[in-house]
């Protein structure tokens, strides 16, 4: 039977725009919101939604299963494809289309070249069932970016922001970032969800056993990545009300590269792995993983650097609402592609 997505994912697009709009209808309605914000903050961190951020990050972080990192590494030359497409194809894809597309909006930019740099370690799951992928595979990959996005995304953002526009002679590209400041925002956003899901899932197994840890905990927890996330949108958007009509025009200048982005990643992906003969289940587990990102830390991470109001919060807010409808369309492509290419194998 065909796997389908779950009611809350299906229209993850329609609640992320209801949650744009009633922000938008909060900051009108109540003008004084901003300043009720701000009063919530230390130094430059919004006290409930660095709690909703983290709540965020924690429900994804507790299905990853890190014992089977050991088994992954014995594999190198699926491994090896699967670093060089997500850390190295994909972190450079997103930053040159963020220069083709936005490099006189530098703010757009870098908060395109965040999420680029965000590898996928949430919705792949979903996305791998529904094309058939190979779940064991998928959830390695997920485990491997997870270690890896801990290890080195402060690094990246330092050398994609700081340093690769100013060697590309972007005289315009005004936005630096702390690589300190990253590091903390890492920490924060991703190393304390990933320490509880971490001890949540060692712990839960132990009690409870594997079954009822993936059948029963895990479904229960994960719709609150969503209610934290449309949370965080509601609240961003509440202090744009000034902003509405720039809004969908900017949505647009975002869509335009992401869109690209994942359509020729997928892509890219795909053949790669048909050139290298790897199987379509473990082909399709690799390509999905590529071709998604990170949204909840590349936002974390713009909210805690840039600020709520700014506009790199604002790229990473809409990252979602364009990928759920475009990663759906690459399943249908991904199951047609398993028919035309691997229907003697499979």
């Amino acid at each position: 039977m065909q796997p389908k997505l779950k009611f809350l994912d299906r229209y993850l697009t329609l609640w992320i725009f209801i949650a744009m709009i009633l922000g938008i209808l909060i900051g009108y309605i109540f003008p004084n919101t901003p300043i009720i914000v701000e009063r919530m903050s230390i130094g430059t961190t919004n006290i409930p939604l660095a709690i909703g951020l983290i709540i965020m990050m924690f429900p994804p972080l507790t299905k990853v299963d890190y014992t089977l990192l050991p088994q992954a590494f014995k594999n190198k030359k699926v491994i090896g494809l699967s670093l060089l497409l997500n850390w190295i194809i994909g972190t450079f894809l997103m930053f040159g289309l963020a220069v083709l597309f936005l490099h006189d909006q530098p703010d757009y930019m870098s908060g395109l070249i965040l999420i680029g740099l965000a590898r996928c370690i949430a919705m792949v799951i979903v996305w791998s069932d529904l094309a058939k992928a190979n779940r064991e595979y998928t959830a390695m990959l997920v485990a491997l970016n997870s270690i890896f996005q801990i290890l080195s995304y402060s690094f990246l953002v330092w050398l994609f922001i700081n340093i690769l526009p100013t060697k590309l002679g972007l005289a315009n590209f005004n936005v630096s970032v702390s690589m300190t400041e990253v590091t903390q925002s890492v920490l924060i956003y991703l190393g304390i969800p990933f320490l509880a899901g971490f001890i949540t899932r060692y712990t839960l197994i132990r009690k409870k056993g594997i079954q009822w840890y993936n059948r029963v905990f895990v479904p229960k927890i994960s719709p609150i990545t969503l209610y934290a996330l449309l949370f965080t949108i509601v609240v961003m958007f509440s202090l744009k009300g000034d902003k509405i009509l720039e809004l969908p025009l900017d949505v647009i200048k975002v869509a335009t590269p992401l869109i690209i982005y994942f359509v020729l990643m997928f892509f890219i992906s795909f053949f790669v792995n048909k050139a290298m003969k790897i199987p379509y289940d473990k082909n399709a587990s690799i390509a999905f993983t590529a071709t998604g990102n990170n949204f909840e830390l590349a936002i974390a991470v713009s909210i805690a650097i840039f600020g709520i109001h700014s506009p790199q919060a604002f790229v990473g807010v809409i990252g979602p609402l364009i990928e759920v409808p475009v990663l759906i369309l690459l399943v249908k492509a991904s199951l047609w592609l398993k028919k035309k290419y691997y229907s003697q194998s499979t």
